[in-house]
């Protein structure tokens, strides 16, 4: 095993450590493992909290800050955070106007922000939570029931802060949180398997010369494995089995946000050729692109591969996608 970690037991705290000296306009609890926006309870704004298993970032740490998260909570390597993590961040945040919980659709991830749900309210904390399941890879997982929340995370993270941040009430954030997963679809695709660091060795087995489609982010194997393909044939069956769960949710001619996300180790020279192919495909069959974000933001540790997500977008999610954010791993107009 070849990683650059002190031991496996304390990766995670030694990535909060770390991120704390990057970044001093987060508060940093390395102890609790939180992230919290410093002025989170500023502004008397709706709190955005989040969190899963470490091993996704820059998800969820990585997009606390202006316009997105208000605090995240980062688990074990591929293991939900607990219940008291998130009912410390939920008090953290709360400004009296709030608090959306963003959950991917994860099994211990659900129960758990259930949980803290449950003791927030018993604590007067008004607590909404907004479900995201956008793979259309599989319907049942290792890890779920339904289909897995990857990609589409990043845009209701986005989408909602960005309304949260114009101080939207609560059931305004939440109707566009689920609104946004509602018109999200993704599809990922793996060309290595990942290695946990306390495993240390890869997660599934992949033989040289194939790939795995339909791949989730904790390194679970997919629906089907091939042959190696182009990133031309990639493409085409990945936007495909995209836009044809897609077609259920509007029209089909209706502009998407496109996200070409990394899975943690292939290189953007790859990403943006990948990109190319993904902007053909959709030209080809009449779907516009409004807005496109290539890079590495949902990531499967050390994993090759992508994942592509389509979200329809109408004005007003263009316009709350377009708002400024300022966190560590996505920034602008601000």
């Amino acid at each position: 095993m070849r990683m650059l970690i002190n031991t496996a037991d304390t990766v995670v705290a030694d990535a909060l450590r770390g991120m704390a000296a990057a970044h001093p306009d987060l508060d940093v609890d390395v102890e609790n493992r939180l992230v919290v926006r410093r002025d989170a309870r500023e502004g008397g704004r709706v709190g955005l909290v989040s969190g899963g298993g470490s091993g996704h970032e820059p998800l969820h740490g990585g997009f606390v800050g202006y316009g997105m998260l208000s605090a995240a909570c980062p688990g074990e390597v591929f293991t939900s955070p607990v219940p008291d993590q998130m009912l410390r961040a939920a008090g953290a945040v709360d400004s009296g106007q709030g608090v959306l919980f963003v959950v991917k659709n994860y099994t211990g991830d659900v129960l758990n922000f259930q949980m803290a749900a449950e003791l927030a309210e018993d604590d007067g904390l008004r607590v909404e939570q907004v479900l995201v399941n956008d793979d259309v890879a599989v319907t049942d997982s290792l890890y779920t029931a339904g289909r897995r929340g990857t990609g589409g995370t990043l845009f209701v993270e986005k989408i909602a802060g960005a309304a949260a941040e114009e101080g939207a009430p609560l059931d305004r954030v939440a109707a566009i949180a689920r609104q946004v997963n509602e018109s999200s679809r993704s599809f990922g695709v793996a060309l290595s398997a990942c290695t946990t660091p306390a495993k240390g060795s890869p997660t599934f087995d992949l033989p040289d010369g194939e790939l795995e489609l339909g791949i989730g982010i904790h390194g679970e194997p997919g629906r089907e494995r091939r042959a190696m393909m182009t990133s031309r044939e990639i493409a085409e069956f990945a936007v495909g089995a995209v836009l044809e769960d897609l077609a259920r949710s509007g029209p089909a001619d209706a502009p998407v946000l496109a996200l070409v996300n990394g899975m943690g180790a292939t290189p953007l020279l790859e990403l943006y050729g990948f990109h190319a192919e993904v902007a053909r495909v959709l030209e080809a069959r009449g779907v516009p692109v409004a807005r496109s974000l290539v890079g590495n933001y949902v990531t499967s540790l050390d994993m090759a591969g992508c994942s592509v997500t389509l979200c329809r977008a109408d004005d007003e999610l263009l316009r709350l996608w377009d708002a400024p954010v300022q966190t560590a791993a996505l920034r602008w107009g601000r």
